[in-house]
């Protein structure tokens, strides 16, 4: 059972972000590369190839001041019905708490392994991602056949991060319901979700790391 004081920071949350969620649109141009450097836009990262055509493209970035090892974790284990997304879980995770801790019962990584964007049902190719390949603490490709979902992690000196996610999505108008579903997922729900969550992975690697160095 939720416990009673979750539910309301859960629907806080997502009133939070409701204006993003309404106008992304309107500032497009300005989400798909938020906390993005120029370099890091324009640079290549895995699974560019994947998906040509992609008429959705996103570079987004984060500072986290833990090293890689502290960070990789949370994105072995992210994933509905998993570990969660660490964004809005009433929207994404069904309500269900997204873990605060570090789970060592999923943190084996292996290709072609699901990462479900529900914690309901069976995953199915359309409803989930699949670990397309990686390298352990440098970097992670989700894809499925109409989006990929990259992640790379740079060390930085002083012992932090530099951490960029990019997602590409390619809307498929031969299906037109499909189609129209990701475009409303992707241009008014994404950036909102995706901001959240890199916020999520940044405090809770820095609040494990400094706990694990005090």
């Amino acid at each position: 059972m939720e416990k009673q004081n979750e539910l309301p920071a859960k629907i806080w949350s997502v009133l939070q972000d409701l204006p993003a969620f309404l106008t992304s649109p309107l500032f497009r141009p300005w989400h798909l590369r938020w906390g993005a450097t120029e370099a890091e836009v324009t640079s290549l990262m895995p699974g560019d190839e994947l998906l040509p055509d992609a008429q959705y493209r996103t570079t987004r970035a984060i500072t986290i001041n833990a090293p890689p090892a502290a960070v990789w974790p949370w994105l072995v284990q992210a994933g509905g019905g998993r570990a969660g997304f660490y964004s809005n879980d009433l929207l994404d995770n069904l309500g269900r708490s997204s873990a605060t801790a570090i789970m060592p019962a999923l943190q084996h990584l292996e290709v072609g392994q699901w990462v479900p964007l529900s914690p309901s049902g069976v995953p199915t190719p359309q409803t989930a991602f699949r670990v397309h390949s990686f390298v352990a603490e440098q970097w992670l490709l989700w894809a499925k056949p109409d989006s990929t979902w990259a992640w790379r992690l740079k060390a930085l000196p002083g012992g932090g991060t530099r951490v960029v996610m990019r997602i590409h999505a390619f809307y498929d108008w031969s299906r037109p319901l499909s189609a129209l579903l990701g475009v409303v997922f992707m241009e008014f729900g994404d950036f909102a979700m995706l901001r959240r969550m890199l916020r999520g992975i940044k405090a809770r690697a820095e609040a494990v790391n400094a706990n694990s160095n005090a």
